[in-house]
């Protein structure tokens, strides 16, 4: 730029000597001076030429500054923005994350809670239904002897039953009974040891003893029949449950790998953003560092062609 103006003067001084020069030997030549200013007004032609592409190129290079600068700052305004709202975003995530653990684990306590629950009552129930099978079979025993005693005694055939089985059974039941009074315990142990004839009294001690027996065993089977259904309505009810929290543990088994993947990926597009961030903002700074040391050049060489 600054040598231009020399080079250009010197260029002019070469051709206009060598102009006058030839036309000293040359009469039939154009005319010197002529040669000269046509040769002066080529080189400005080009020298204006040169201008002009030069500025073509600088106006489309501060296109280039103005375009690319208000997409990085629109960029680097889109980044700031997005950050925080990523943060935000990764927060929310992982704090459902904890509650979704935390809902899986009370759901995984309460369901070992509901299969415990019916593992005991399941083994209540069978220990409670052997002890009522044990006494509805001696009840069922006791019962059928008495009812053989009594027909034995309306037949007039005491002294063989004494010799059966049944007779034996009641043997043990006088014994252990609580159902008699000590009156009638005393007659029957003395009937069944032959020690005193048969009677009408004995009969009725009898009758009456089974018909109690008989009363005993209805209230039990009751009992038991409740008790049964009872327990059957609880263990429904604890399947019931368990399967609904078998759900759950599924379902929150699920979302707390979606959610981890989902914090990941929330990570991953953060730290991306912030990359991008610091790329777009050292770019930008570069990007107007170069544009104005192209404009500071533009300005010094428009001075200097317009000196020209």
């Amino acid at each position: 730029g600054g040598m231009a103006r020399p080079t250009f003067v010197l260029g002019l001084c070469a051709a206009l000597l060598a102009a006058l020069a030839q036309g000293a030997h040359l009469q039939s030549s154009a005319n010197p001076i002529r040669r000269v200013v046509s040769m002066l007004q080529a080189m400005q032609q080009k020298v204006e030429k040169e201008g002009e592409t030069e500025r073509k190129l600088y106006e489309k290079f501060q296109c280039f500054c103005q375009t690319a600068g208000g997409d990085l700052s629109a960029s680097i305004s889109a980044a700031e923005a997005r950050v925080p709202d990523v943060g935000k975003d990764i927060e929310a995530a992982q704090g459902k994350l904890t509650q979704a653990k935390a809902d899986l684990k009370r759901a995984q306590t309460d369901r070992s809670a509901a299969e415990a629950s019916m593992s005991e009552a399941t083994a209540l129930r069978e220990k409670e239904a052997a002890a009522f099978a044990k006494e509805k079979a001696e009840h069922v025993t006791n019962i059928g002897a008495i009812r053989k005693a009594v027909t034995a005694l309306e037949k007039g055939m005491a002294g063989s039953f004494l010799q059966t089985p049944s007779a034996q059974v009641l043997r043990g039941l006088a014994v252990e009974s609580q159902e008699m009074g000590d009156a009638d315990r005393q007659e029957l142990v003395a009937f069944l040891s032959e020690e005193a004839p048969q009677s009408g009294e004995i009969t009725g001690i009898l009758k009456q003893l089974g018909e109690e027996m008989s009363k005993d065993l209805a209230e039990i089977t009751a009992t038991e029949e409740e008790a049964a259904k009872s327990c059957e309505a609880m263990l429904a009810a604890k399947k019931k449950e368990a399967a609904s929290l078998s759900e759950t543990v599924e379902t929150k088994m699920q979302q707390i790998g979606e959610l981890g993947v989902s914090i990941e990926r929330k990570k991953q597009d953060l730290s991306d953003t912030e990359a991008a961030l610091l790329e777009d903002k050292k770019y930008l700074v570069d990007l107007e560092k170069s544009c104005a040391t192209k404009k500071s050049e533009w300005e010094e060489r428009s001075k200097t062609r317009a000196e020209e």
